[in-house]
């Protein structure tokens, strides 16, 4: 800052003199000292650190419990204690009683004035724009479009400024501001004035932007809005649940509805769930392919599985191992591991479990490289045979009668006529197209709808709409049995986008919020079993529509807009 600007500002008061000379200024002893104490706790720090580690790497190889410690191990916990503590302090201290020499007098007062509630630190500020606590709006020139304004201080203009032209990074400023929805608003004006293109009709305000901080969404600038339906009541196993779906194609919900009426109106679906496991399939490398072969036939040993156990169900009180199963491709190994999850979807529990194995299994196959966590033989969010035969997630099979009065008057069809159809669509068609797990009418609508209005990972709606639809008529053909069978729906009900807050309540509707106390997976299970449920009445509906000739009509008066486009547009 030069000597003419350091003239021009207002002198401090002669108690912020005070503060500034006897508080704010550290001598060069002290720097000194610092820097040394600094130097020496930092170096024990991670130097007692890796002992920790590598020591409880140590015992967790040989199964001996860690809270066993020797004498050493004793003095490096304390060491590690003492360090931390100083670090600790020491950077409260310095954060209270430094500042650089080269601040100006304004500087100073900002930083003071920084420790109470307020707007964004003045640091973050073009030091040259005079501050005002007035409220501003910016608005890009009209020449270049129209935005709705959003409300921001003279602060907040500069800061939007610096993200324009590099200087602070745009992926920065939730850590800069401690104000997520304030940096979600100027990251917004940011991406407006360098693309020159309106954000107006996306909205930024009524949103919780704090609870995607660090696991659901980086670098927001506003949130979709995506209507949810309900469909229902789904008579299944005995209890009614109203289904709610996230879409935007019409017809969706309305369909299922009627399928859910149908079942209703025939006594409900029963469903059974056939497996619960998460897979995770990492690839790992050896010299020649005989050494990886010597690796397949130690993890297909059935006296070898419980060592293995023990180490991956380490990574989780929840994750219990169930199988491994090895595949090889010349010198390289991929290894399937599938565990139990509890409530959670189970991806990142599965991962941890698989890196104590590959950390473990180092010790007898030194050689061995590991090429990457997964190897896509899991295989997620990816059609896959093997997530079609040996099946990922929940494996369900869910399965009703409808009497063949309910097929005539609330399905406009007739049993022959849909069994027919599934047969040439389903079965037969899908066949020729050569499809994977495609053998339904649409399966992926109904997972997609139900996955997004509860939280889940809509990419997974991959596998986890792998579905075949079996129907055929029964008691004397008078009435149909259709069957959904899907072998690997991928759900969970704690984790990710499941405690977002409208998330967390389309589960709460369900009656499957949150982990269960009582039995642990059962949550997540219950979920799995409602997604097959809400499939059956999905297709029941769209097959007999398709039946009695009913698609182009239904779609034509409920999946078209009646507005006048060309006045919205305008």
């Amino acid at each position: 800052m030069d000597a003419r600007r350091r003239q021009s500002l207002p002198s401090l008061s002669p108690a912020g003199e005070q503060l500034k000379t006897q508080k704010l200024t550290p001598t060069d002893s002290q720097t000194v000292s610092l820097c040394v104490a600094n130097a020496v706790f930092f170096g024990l720090f991670f130097s007692v650190a890796y002992f920790l580690l590598h020591r409880w790497r140590e015992k967790i190889r040989t199964s001996t419990p860690l809270h066993v410690v020797t004498a050493s191990e004793t003095a490096a916990i304390v060491s590690l204690v003492a360090s931390a503590v100083y670090l600790l302090g020491f950077f409260g201290i310095g954060s209270r009683t430094s500042f650089p020499d080269d601040l100006s007098d304004e500087e100073i007062l900002a930083k003071e004035d920084s420790k109470k509630p307020g707007p964004c630190p003045a640091a973050l500020v073009d030091t040259d724009a005079k501050p005002s606590p007035a409220i501003t709006t910016i608005t890009p020139s009209p020449k270049i479009f129209d935005i709705t304004p959003v409300n921001l201080t003279t602060e907040d203009e500069e800061i939007v400024k610096s993200v324009v032209s590099g200087s602070i990074p745009s992926y920065s400023l939730e850590s800069r501001l401690a104000d997520c929805r304030k940096a979600a608003a100027i990251r917004r004006e940011a991406v407006q004035i360098i693309t020159g293109k309106s954000l107006e009709g996306l909205p930024l305000e009524g949103f919780d932007y704090d609870s995607i901080l660090g696991q659901c969404c980086e670098m927001p600038i506003g949130f979709i809005q995506i209507p949810v339906g309900v469909a229902g009541p789904l008579l299944l196993d005995g209890s009614e649940y109203t289904v709610p779906m996230a879409t935007t194609e019409g017809c969706l919900v309305a369909s299922t509805n009627r399928g859910c009426k149908a079942i209703l109106a025939s006594g409900g679906a029963s469903s059974v769930l056939l497996r619960d496991g998460m897979t995770r399939a990492p690839v790992v490398r050896f010299s020649s392919a005989k050494r990886a072969a010597q690796l397949k036939f130690f993890l297909e040993d059935p006296l070898n599985f419980d060592a293995l156990a023990v180490t991956f169900n380490k990574s989780s009180r929840f994750a219990r191992l169930q199988s491994i199963q090895p595949a090889i491709a010349g010198k390289n190994l991929y290894i399937r591991f599938r565990c139990s999850t509890g409530d959670a979807m189970g991806m990142n529990m599965v991962s941890k479990g698989v890196q104590n194995v590959l950390d473990f299994l180092q010790s007898d196959f030194p050689d061995m490289d590991v090429i990457g966590i997964s190897g896509n033989f899991c295989s997620d969010k990816k059609a896959a045979a093997v997530n079609w035969i040996e099946g990922r997630g929940k494996s369900v099979v869910c399965e009703a009668v409808i009497k063949e009065e309910v097929v005539k008057k609330v399905l406009k069809t007739s049993v022959e006529a849909l069994v027919e159809l599934n047969m040439l669509k389903n079965l037969t068609g899908s066949a020729i197209a050569g499809a994977l797990g495609g053998f339904n009418a649409h399966a992926s609508n109904i997972v997609s709808a139900i996955y997004i209005a509860t939280g889940q990972d809509p990419a997974q709606n991959v596998e986890s709409s792998h579905c075949i639809t079996m129907m055929e008529p029964v008691n004397d053909g008078k009435d149909l049995h259709i069957s959904v069978t899907m072998p690997s729906i991928e759900v969970g009900t704690v984790g990710g986008g499941t405690q977002l807050a409208s998330q967390s309540a389309c589960l709460n509707l369900l009656g499957v919020k949150g982990a269960s106390k009582e039995s642990p997976g059962a949550n997540s299970r219950l979920l799995a079993t409602i997604v097959a449920g809400s499939v059956l009445a999905g297709e029941l509906s769209l097959m007999s529509a398709i039946a009695a000739g009913q698609l182009v009509k239904s779609h034509m008066k409920y999946n078209r807009s009646s507005r006048d486009i060309s006045k919205v547009v305008s």
